[in-house]
């Protein structure tokens, strides 16, 4: 018997794997996230650079430890004079290194910064982070100019992460709105603030920001990271997952009167 010959055979052979249950739905997903990873490249999925957290080498120590913990990251690019002039990567472990010996320069703690270009396909830069040990690269446009980053942990997001996807249908797309098993809605990051208000019977403000991400984003007063949880308006938004530096899932819940935050 013939096998697919072609990648879209391969997938509609997939997901008729997982029907006849010889593989699990994850694992479907999982494949496919694998597949499509290989036409994908750099600049579809990196961190745009208005959204990149950065340091400058300038900076001092509180400085730098403040925006560790506030951003939460492993890896910073950090520049010098403007944000364009990066000029290494660091570690945020080895902040400790200052700690302990002040009189260390922070340049000879930086690591040289990878740069590759948008055009740069997914399953490449993966085996290039998995040869060396810098897991984040910065992103070049056609002319030379800092386009954005992307990490270890944003190509592997696109297989794991078809996970969190596995809702994107036909009328998901339309109203941005999912009920999920356990009751809690799925609502995609850029559902119109009006159609959260229709379908929670609420009334977020609409007039500065036109999608819930933005909404979000400017609450918390940074990009949402996953896992990320705030209340506004008698709802729980929590982050499902982000992409290219936005969310494109919050899971949301009504707050008990008793346990809301007086300040949402």
């Amino acid at each position: 018997m013939p096998g697919p010959d072609s990648k879209h055979e391969l997938i509609r052979t997939l997901a008729d794997a997982e029907q006849r249950e010889l593989i699990e739905p994850e694992s479907r997903l999982m494949l496919e996230g694998v597949l499509r990873m290989a036409d994908m490249t750099a600049g579809d999925v990196m961190v745009a650079a208005p959204r990149m957290d950065l340091l400058d080498i300038a900076a001092d120590y509180d400085e730098l430890l403040g925006a560790v913990i506030r951003t939460g990251h492993s890896r910073f690019p950090v520049y010098e004079g403007q944000r364009e002039n990066v000029i290494g990567i660091l570690m945020s472990k080895d902040l400790l290194k200052l700690q302990r010996a002040p009189e260390l320069n922070l340049r000879t703690l930086l690591r040289p910064a990878v740069f590759v270009p948008e055009s740069k396909r997914l399953n490449e830069l993966l085996r290039d982070f998995r040869s060396n040990r810098n897991h984040l690269a910065i992103v070049i446009d056609e002319f030379g100019n800092t386009a954005g980053l992307i990490t270890i942990e944003d190509v592997l997001e696109e297989i794991v992460g078809e996970i969190e996807d596995e809702f994107d249908d036909a009328a998901v797309t339309e109203s941005g709105i999912y009920t999920l098993a356990d009751g809690s809605q799925r609502v995609a990051g850029d559902t119109a603030i009006d159609a959260v208000n229709s379908a929670f019977g609420i009334a977020l403000p609409a007039d500065e920001f036109d999608t819930i991400g933005g909404l979000v984003a400017h609450e918390l007063g940074h990009v949402p990271r996953r896992g990320e949880a705030t209340e506004i308006g008698g709802l729980r938004f929590t982050v499902m997952l982000t992409r290219g530096g936005a969310v494109r899932w919050f899971r949301v819940v009504r707050v008990p009167g008793d346990e809301r935050d007086d300040t949402g």
